[in-house]
């Protein structure tokens, strides 16, 4: 991992922490959860918003100014309004984007689910993603929340990551494979 990158998930990680903390001493993780997905969202469809949490012109008061706005017609959850109200004012918006991949690591960890990101030829069923929940919920003993994702690259089969594992059952990666054994062989 670089040194900014680690220093920035870092940073994250110490305001996700207080963050989460607050927000489980008020009983207010529900609520939490649902402001870290409008979030995202917003950083999604918003490059207007991108450009403020990483611009360097902008002064600490401004960029103070658009998060308080923006806590303000979100409804988000005071720990989050005043974290990110801190975040302005010690110029640290720019590490919002991973703050919220650790708060949603940590609400998962504190409920016992592990996320799996699973990428498909197709999209998933609702059956399909269902009985691959249950399978992998037997194999890790955790409830799995599916993030899923469609890459028709693969022109078959699954790529399933949880945690540090991944497991690749795509028909690309057996062709790659081949691919490569026939390398060797000729």
């Amino acid at each position: 991992m670089s040194e900014p990158a680690s220093i920035s998930s870092g940073i994250a990680e110490r305001y996700a922490t207080a963050i989460f903390e607050i927000a489980t001493e008020s009983k207010s993780l529900a609520k939490l959860e649902s402001n870290i997905a409008d979030l995202s969202a917003a950083l999604d469809e918003s490059s207007e918003l991108r450009e403020v949490i990483a611009s360097p012109v902008l002064s600490r008061a401004d960029q103070g100014k658009v998060m308080e706005a923006l806590a303000a017609k979100m409804g988000l959850e005071p720990a989050m309004s005043n974290g990110l109200a801190v975040m302005a004012s010690k110029r640290r918006l720019f590490v919002l984007p991973q703050l919220l991949k650790q708060l949603r690591a940590m609400i998962a960890d504190h409920k016992g689910e592990v996320t799996a990101d699973v990428t498909s030829a197709k999209a998933l069923t609702k059956a399909q993603s269902d009985k691959l929940a249950k399978t992998l919920k037997a194999r890790v003993g955790k409830t799995v929340k599916i993030n899923a994702t469609v890459d028709e690259s693969l022109i078959g089969g699954l790529v399933v990551k949880v945690g540090s594992k991944m497991i690749d059952t795509s028909i690309r990666s057996r062709l790659d494979s081949l691919q490569n054994a026939m390398k060797e062989v000729g």
